[in-house]
């Protein structure tokens, strides 16, 4: 039984493998750990899947990684504190599950949906040594994270998976652009896709991810 900081649902690898992946999930704004915990029976069976909860409250089984206000201009003011203390207890959740699983930084991916994808951008941009890549799934990067950025030589060989929905009305696709335009100087593998689709992850999506997914693992095997 993993002994994590943040509550969570696990979904183990297939018995055996001794080269198993670990995928971090992380839910948007108002969710919970079940959101994307969804995704686990189409995810490739040599995978871990941790599907995490966000440890601030907002109301019965509804959770957010931290509080953010939109300003008249359309812009966004985040609690800085709370999205700090928050990226500092998936960084410990995922470094103790690696442990506990014994699964190497180079075969663990942190990804999410929405906000759940800003945290997982985060983590990649401010601790690559702890992931081999991220998923940030119809999310943004926080102006707030840039100054943090590690140095270009700590992004060898990471990988990044970028999605929006072109129809997306609460995080637009432009956020996408920014995204690759923050990384494009760094020496990642970046999938960067626009989807048909609102706020949310079509098939058409998912099956674009999982067999990046299945390629990622295939090529590092």
């Amino acid at each position: 039984m993993l002994d994590l900081p943040l509550s969570f649902l696990h979904r183990p690898a297939s018995a055996g493998d001794d080269n198993a992946w670990l995928l971090v999930l992380m839910h948007g704004v108002g969710s919970n750990e079940q959101d994307l915990f969804g995704l686990a029976p189409y995810v490739p069976g040599n995978f871990h899947v941790l599907s995490l909860r966000a440890p601030y409250r907002m109301g019965p089984n509804a959770n957010a990684w931290f509080e953010f206000s939109v300003n008249a201009d359309g812009s966004r003011t985040i609690n800085v504190p709370q999205e700090a203390a928050s990226r500092a207890l998936v960084i410990q959740t995922l470094e103790a599950a690696a442990r506990q699983l014994r699964i190497p930084a180079s075969r663990v991916i942190v990804g999410g949906f929405s906000q759940g994808g800003i945290m997982s951008l985060s983590v990649l941009l401010t601790r690559p040594d702890t992931v081999a890549g991220a998923v940030a799934l119809h999310s943004r990067l926080l102006p707030e994270i840039i100054p943090h950025i590690r140095p270009a030589a700590a992004f060898a060989g990471k990988l990044l998976w970028v999605s929006q929905g072109l129809q997306d009305n609460v995080i637009p696709p432009v956020a996408g652009a920014v995204i690759r335009d923050a990384v494009k100087e760094l020496p990642l593998r970046l999938s960067c896709t626009e989807f048909e689709g609102a706020h949310e992850i079509r098939a058409e999506e998912l099956g674009a991810l999982i067999a990046w997914l299945e390629r990622t693992a295939a090529e590092e095997a």
